[in-house]
């Protein structure tokens, strides 16, 4: 029988399978991933609502006899709710009122058809609108690697507990690079799915102008691969749809992809921006290894990509959702939200939103959707026949930046917009992109490689990151807190 102190190595398919064989009972597992909570959260700060009673009594209960039955499960605090617990999406106000959801999102339905068991909810930064996970209302999530450093945003709590082994996954959601930002500050597969291919509902049916999407944060691709497979699909009502995949993506993993053709990104699109030295080298090596495995590499990728209106139409989309989330919590608390309630960051989206006119908000909308066709054409299409398969890309434009660095109030924002060149356009185009850890600085600190293809095609980029993972043996780290 495998001993409770192994389980923490296994990803969330072979705990699954544990349970499957009846080696071992979903209490069993649950109980182990408690006990590495308490003993390593303290010193990371991930979880920051515990669940550990009620998970006990729903591991011991009638759980559904889905894929995943039995595997402790972390949702994050942003957007997807649970029945009964706090949802404060990283805020004070929220958290000072003691604020209680009252419904389970269809994504939390999901899972729980899946088998999984919710053990707690992780840190976020407010309302998700940075790319680090520092709070004012819970405080900063060390990075399990180095606990100088940040572990990205918006997702950081789920990665840091992912990456020190608390569970195996963790619910994670992207509206600019909120899943694979932290999957490449932490070392973990990151997959932003297809706009479409995980609904968002029963509140809402997009976000963001349908910019955001709800995903997961695992060790391995079988995992991601597997859990996407058990969230995604339409519900009556949804904004979006998805293409059809060809079938299960768990059938991707494994299977060869072919030889595709990959154009590679390896420089900032801002002017002034110059381009980091890890950076650099992760690309150098993400190119090499690729080539060893029989890719056609070529120097190429979206001219629209580098646009700078992209930031102003973004940003308007970002600062109209702002203000509206404030005037909705408000009706929702029976009280205004004023400036002294959130962040000076989101003060400022929310003051952005309010000045513009409608038509100003539809322009930006409209640009988008214009621009989104021109990005489109680079990929192999009916319009393109001999366009690429795959965009290979940095995450960052550096390694995980220090605790601190990108919060200033004064220089934060800047610092933000240099170092995330590469992300945020494929939310506004809807496109699947994931984030895989095949780099580390002599330092020890991990940095992900973004690889992005077409809309609806998350098949290639499982069958890819597959190949990828299979080449590269990233399991085979370990931070610096795990356990």
């Amino acid at each position: 029988m495998t001993s409770t102190s192994d389980f923490a190595q296994l990803d969330a398919t072979a705990q699954a399978d544990l349970v499957q064989s009846g080696e071992v009972r979903p209490l069993d597992l649950v109980d182990a991933a408690i006990a590495r909570i308490k003993a390593i959260n303290p010193t990371l700060n991930a979880v920051i609502h515990e669940r550990f009673e009620k998970a006990r009594n729903e591991a011991e209960g009638a759980l559904p006899d889905g894929p995943f039955r039995g595997v402790p499960f972390l949702l994050k605090d942003l957007e997807t709710r649970s029945v009964g617990d706090p949802h404060h999406s990283g805020t004070s106000f929220l958290k000072n009122a003691g604020y209680i959801s009252d419904r389970d999102d269809y994504v939390t339905s999901r899972l729980r058809a899946a088998g999984v068991v919710i053990v707690g909810r992780t840190n976020t930064p407010e309302f998700g609108t940075t790319i680090t996970t520092e709070p004012e209302s819970y405080g900063a999530t060390l990075n399990p690697w180095n606990t100088d450093y940040s572990t990205g945003g918006s997702s950081g709590g789920s990665a840091a507990a992912v990456a020190s082994f608390m569970v195996p996954a963790a619910h994670a959601s992207d509206g600019g690079g909120s899943i694979r930002i932290p999957a490449s500050a932490c070392g973990l597969v990151g997959l932003k799915p297809t706009r479409g291919r995980v609904p968002l509902g029963p509140a809402i049916s997009e976000s963001w102008a349908g910019s955001t999407t709800n995903g997961v944060v695992t060790r391995t691709v079988r995992d991601t691969a597997a859990i996407l497979d058990a969230i995604a699909g339409p519900m009556p009502g949804d904004a979006y749809a998805a293409p059809a995949l060809p079938g299960p993506l768990t059938a991707e993993v494994g299977r060869e992809p072919g030889s595709l053709k990959i154009g590679v990104l390896d420089h900032p699109l801002l002017p002034g921006v110059e381009t980091s030295g890890e950076m650099t080298n992760a690309i150098r090596f993400a190119v090499s290894l690729l080539e060893q495995l029989g890719h056609k590499i070529e120097d190429s990728h979206p001219e629209a990509m580098g646009d700078a209106r992209f930031t102003d139409a973004f940003t308007t989309v970002i600062a109209a959702h702002v203000a509206h989330d404030l005037d909705t919590w408000g009706r929702e608390l029976g009280r205004e939200i004023t400036g002294e309630d959130v962040e000076e960051r989101n003060w400022m989206f929310a003051t952005i939103g309010r000045s513009f006119t409608a038509p100003q908000y539809l322009n930006a909308i409209f640009w988008q959707q214009e621009w989104s066709r021109r990005m489109a054409t680079w990929w192999k299409n009916e319009l393109n026949p001999n366009g690429y398969d795959i965009l290979c890309t940095p995450v960052l434009n550096s390694p995980p930046p220090k605790i601190g660095w990108l919060s200033d109030p004064v220089e934060g924002l800047g610092r933000v917009t240099a170092i995330m060149q590469y992300t945020a356009q494929f939310n506004v185009t809807g496109q699947p992109a994931i984030s895989l850890p095949l780099w580390w600085t002599e330092d020890g600190l991990p940095v992900g490689i973004q690889l992005v293809a077409a809309f609806g095609s998350e098949d290639v980029l499982i069958r890819l990151a597959s190949e990828l993972e299979s080449a590269c043996n990233w399991n085979e780290r370990v931070p610096e807190i795990h356990a």
